[in-house]
């Protein structure tokens, strides 16, 4: 009996991990077309997760809303932080701190 549920237990996690692979290379992406728009450079070419809620999306349905972080800079000497928010696969959210436009 608890065999079936360590074998159900291990093929859930395994299949969050999938998933979450898939929303970090999304989240990647997002990030650094943000950053190129704006012509801003993506420093170490990574985001770190910060934060994994469950949240409804506009049809009511429960999703896993995954944030990340990340640091860019605008002038090569300084870092700054942005943020992205993934709603199960799809970007909700990309927030990155004011910097002065040059």
């Amino acid at each position: 009996m608890w065999e079936g549920v360590a074998i159900v237990v291990i093929a859930a996690g395994l299949l969050l991990w999938i998933d979450s692979l898939r929303a970090r290379e999304r989240a990647v992406k997002a990030g650094r077309e943000a950053c190129g728009r704006y012509k801003l450079e993506v420093l170490d070419d990574t985001v770190w997760f910060a934060r994994l809620r469950l949240v409804r999306d506009e049809d009511g349905q429960l999703k896993l809303a995954r944030t990340y972080t990340f640091e860019f800079s605008d002038t090569g000497n300084n870092r700054r932080h942005g943020a992205i928010v993934m709603l199960g696969g799809e970007l909700q959210d990309l927030h990155l701190e004011p910097y002065p436009i040059q």
